[in-house]
């Protein structure tokens, strides 16, 4: 659904468009509906300087395996902030979202942001953390081995 990455600037009213190769995909399948939330990483930490933009069915579904989940500490934790930060945003005519006061601050963005397709979601990053993630990716290794078998074919 949503792959590639596109700079893009936040208006005097702190919206977004979404790329034009989009629009027409997200109509079909969330009716211009969105749910901006902060991102967290594998260790159920906020990741600085990113959010995330589902379209509200994705989120939906993320939703229900969240209320799914045991009463661990960390499930509470991860529905405490994947819900308590969720807000409803919705692409207007002209295809531009706007992002709420809230989640611009919680991920200090600015004038440039960066939309990184995630395939089911958005992640919305501020220009300068993104630098530092593509940085930390391309300098080796940036992330703790699980220990899982990942395979894929590239």
């Amino acid at each position: 659904m949503f792959r590639g990455t596109t700079t893009v600037n936040l208006d005097e009213k702190s919206r977004f468009a979404i790329p034009s190769r989009f629009r027409d995909r997200v109509r079909e399948i969330c009716a211009c509906q969105f749910i901006a939330t902060v991102a967290v990483d594998h260790e159920f930490a906020g990741i600085p300087g990113c959010l995330w933009i589902y379209p509200k069915p994705e989120y939906e579904k993320l939703e229900k395996e969240i209320v799914e989940l045991t009463s661990s500490e960390e499930s509470i934790f991860l529905r405490t902030f994947i819900s308590g930060f969720a807000s409803e945003c919705e692409m207007d005519t002209q295809g531009r979202v706007l992002i709420p006061e809230s989640l611009r601050t919680i991920a200090n963005l600015d004038k440039k942001i960066v939309l990184v397709g995630q395939i089911n979601r958005f992640d919305v990053w501020s220009e300068e953390e993104w630098g530092k993630k593509q940085a930390q990716f391309f300098n080796g290794p940036s992330v703790k081995k699980s220990g899982e078998s990942i395979k894929l074919s590239f």
